[in-house]
Order: C-alpha cells, then sequence, then structure tokens
C-alpha cells in the first residue's frame, strides 16, 4: 500500500518525459493547441495544419471548402470566350530578306485572324502578310495549316486568306458596327506576342477617322481601352455576345511596341462591303469618288467664307477619275491648316443622293451603300452656287494613294 503513491509518481513523472520529450516535438499538439486557443475559423473555410522541422517553423493554410462561384460579370466574360475562341487563329508570315552579304534570312512575324465559313476563309489585317512568301494558321486547337492569300484591300488594311482540309471550323458570327455607342463594353481576342488565345475587356472610347499602318484612311475606326498588343492585329473585336463589330488593326503607341491604352479596330461594315465586292467580282473592288478631301467644320468654314458651315471640301481632283470625269473641281489656292499645306476653292460636297455629307465618316457610310459603277448625284457648293452633279464612282483598285 506504502508504495502505490510512489508508483503513481513515477508514472507521471514517466508520462511527462515520454510528451514533452517524443510528441511535443513532432508538432503533434499543434493542431489540438491551435484549436483549444482559436476555435472559430471563417465560414466555408478549412484549416490545414502544415509541420516542419525547418528554420520555416509549422504554420497553417487557410483553404476554401468549396470552389468559388462567379458573379454575373466572370459569367458573361466565360461566355464570350468560349464562343469566340475556336474562330480565333494564329498568323504566321515568313518573309525572305537579305542580309548585308546578300544571303537570304527569313524573317518572321505574328497576327491574329478569324475564321469565316467551314470551307476555310479567314480575314486578318493585309499589313499582317504584307509581302510574306509563307503564311501559316494554326487554329484554337493547335493545328497548323499553310494558308493561301486569296486577295487583299490596302486601302481598307484587309486580306482573305484560305486554308484547305481542316475539319470542324467554326465560324465567327458578324454583327452590325453601324450603332456602336461609346461606353459599350468589348472584347479582343488575339495572339499579343504569340501568346495564343488570350482576351483582353475594355469599352468604346470613340468612333472616329484614323490613318491605318500604311498611311490608308479608315473612316469610322472603333477606338478601344482594351490592351492591344503587336500580334493581336487582324483578330476580332467583339460585342458582349461575343458577335464581332470590327478588326484589330492599330495601337496608338508614341513609339513604345506594346499597348498605351488606346487601340483601333477596322468597322465590320467595311469589312462586310469588301468581302461582298470580293464575292461577287473575285476581287475588292471598292467604289471611290477619286478625290482628296478636306472635312470642314463652323469655324473653317466662317474663315474663309464658304457658303455652308459644313461639308467635304475637294482639295485635289485625281487626273482619270471619278470625280474628274464628272466635272467636279479641286482647289486652286494653296493655304496653311497650322503647318500643314491645303488647296482651297474647290467644289463643297455637302450631300451625296439627298443624303447630308457633313463628315468624312457621312461619305464614308454612304459609300459604303454603292458598289464601283453605281451613279450617284453629288450636291455641291462651286462658290456660292448651288449644283447636282452626277458621278460614276470609280473602282478603288484603278487608283492609289490616300483617296475617297
Amino acid at each position: 500500500m506504502k508504495l502505490r503513491p510512489v508508483l503513481l509518481v513515477v508514472l507521471l513523472l514517466f508520462g511527462f518525459y515520454y510528451v514533452t520529450t517524443h510528441v511535443a516535438s513532432t508538432g503533434a499538439l499543434a493542431p489540438w493547441l491551435h484549436r483549444a486557443m482559436h476555435p472559430a475559423t471563417e465560414p466555408g473555410a478549412t484549416t490545414a495544419a502544415v509541420t516542419t522541422t525547418r528554420p520555416l517553423g509549422s504554420f497553417e493554410l487557410t483553404e476554401a471548402s468549396a470552389a468559388p462561384a462567379f458573379d454575373a460579370e466572370e459569367l458573361q466574360n466565360i461566355a464570350v470566350y468560349k464562343k469566340a475562341l475556336p474562330s480565333v487563329v494564329n498568323i504566321t508570315s515568313t518573309a525572305v530578306q537579305f542580309d548585308f552579304f546578300y544571303g537570304p534570312v527569313p524573317q518572321q512575324g505574328q497576327g491574329s485572324g478569324f475564321i469565316l465559313n467551314k470551307d476555310g476563309l479567314i480575314l486578318t489585317n493585309n499589313h499582317v502578310i504584307d509581302n510574306a512568301q509563307r503564311v501559316e494558321v494554326k487554329l484554337s486547337d493547335k493545328h497548323t495549316y499553310k494558308a493561301r492569300v486569296l486577295g487583299v484591300d490596302k486601302n481598307h488594311d484587309l486580306a482573305l486568306l484560305k486554308i484547305d482540309n481542316a475539319p470542324n471550323l467554326v465560324p465567327a458570327t458578324l454583327s452590325e458596327s453601324s450603332g456602336l455607342v461609346v461606353g459599350q463594353r468589348v472584347y479582343a481576342i488575339g495572339n499579343p506576342f504569340g501568346l495564343q488565345g488570350t482576351m483582353t475587356r475594355g469599352i468604346i472610347s470613340a468612333i472616329r477617322s484614323i490613318r491605318g499602318p500604311q498611311g490608308n484612311p479608315i473612316e469610322d475606326a472603333i477606338q478601344t481601352d482594351a490592351a492591344v498588343n503587336p500580334g493581336n492585329s487582324g483578330g476580332p473585336l467583339l460585342n458582349s455576345r461575343g458577335e464581332v463589330i470590327g478588326i484589330t488593326t492599330l495601337i496608338a503607341n508614341n513609339g513604345a511596341d506594346q499597348s498605351s491604352g488606346i487601340g483601333f479596330a477596322i468597322p465590320i461594315n467595311t469589312a462586310k462591303a469588301v468581302l461582298a465586292d470580293y464575292a461577287k467580282y473575285g476581287y475588292f473592288r471598292r467604289p471611290t469618288l477619286d478625290i482628296v478631301t478636306l472635312p470642314i467644320g463652323p469655324d473653317i468654314a466662317e474663315q474663309i467664307g464658304l457658303p455652308a458651315d459644313y461639308g467635304i471640301l475637294i482639295e485635289r481632283v485625281l487626273p482619270g477619275g471619278a470625280a474628274e470625269r464628272a466635272g467636279l473641281k479641286g482647289g486652286t489656292q494653296r493655304a496653311y491648316q497650322g503647318n500643314t499645306p491645303v488647296m482651297l476653292g474647290g467644289d463643297l460636297i455637302i450631300a451625296l443622293d439627298g443624303q447630308e455629307i457633313a463628315s468624312p465618316q457621312d461619305l464614308s457610310a454612304a459609300m459604303n451603300a454603292h458598289r464601283a459603277g453605281d451613279e450617284v448625284t453629288i450636291t455641291v457648293f462651286r462658290g456660292r452656287k448651288k449644283l447636282d452633279v452626277k458621278v460614276k464612282l470609280g473602282d478603288a483598285k484603278d487608283q492609289q494613294g490616300q483617296q475617297t
């Protein structure tokens, strides 16, 4: 009986020694102690204890108990991407240049494009494939095909390609670009810096006329703050339904070859008009007046004494073109708008077929409703006299340079 207290003390001492030298050193007590000191965790989360004998010591991770749900905006982004991605392609163009010793050196460039139909027609920018000896198209499923260039429209910076024997192609859905508004959400999918299948998002920042990569005029270009980088050229600009509203073509970069938050796209209506010509004639046959113009606003009209405070002033008519054949007159007096020389004294266009022409965008929209060879009525002021002149529209391929 007297030994019982002694044995109890020995057992307690042995137990204390075992716990402190074996169990505690492995960190097995850490979760017990943590739960005793921190009984509550965030709803929907579990805590995992990680134990190590390294200098980092023991630490814990809080993990979600289930996959997170997407909000409405995220779901829309995902839907646009899933719908449009199978239609977007990567385009690699190879041109042969010569080094200092006249040795051939292959040069590669990359861009984007999108599928138009199941027969393998693909639309992209002309500058993506310009002067290329070889063009290859990689689909979203990673298969690569050699492409043929069916036709190019340098004035609109568009090119039509064709790949053969590609199964299960998914054509893009083309929308309208005439009703676009500033603030509308847009998405760009392409291959910036060769990174295939990249999507960015932004809004329409403006609708304005710009000069394309080759100096060609682009009327009603869609300006966006969606990130656009080298390699995006030729890819689709999409609305929130995943439909194509434009073709990404240009970055305002101030000399830096990367996104500056200002990108531009060719409106899809321009592309559809070009494609309609190709379908009918087998080449891009765009209507033109064969004139060089100056937009007129109230300030300029007042300064030079024009009879209307809006319209398109003809600076120059191109020799042998539609305007010259119809008797329209270009400017005869040299002047300067800032540092830019302009020619004054020509006819002031104010309407086409009775539709008011107040800006280059108005003229572009009116021209897109016609084809080369159509006869239209141009209303002009010649001096103070108002005239209606019949003009048979020319074919843009017959004239090179910057013209309308």
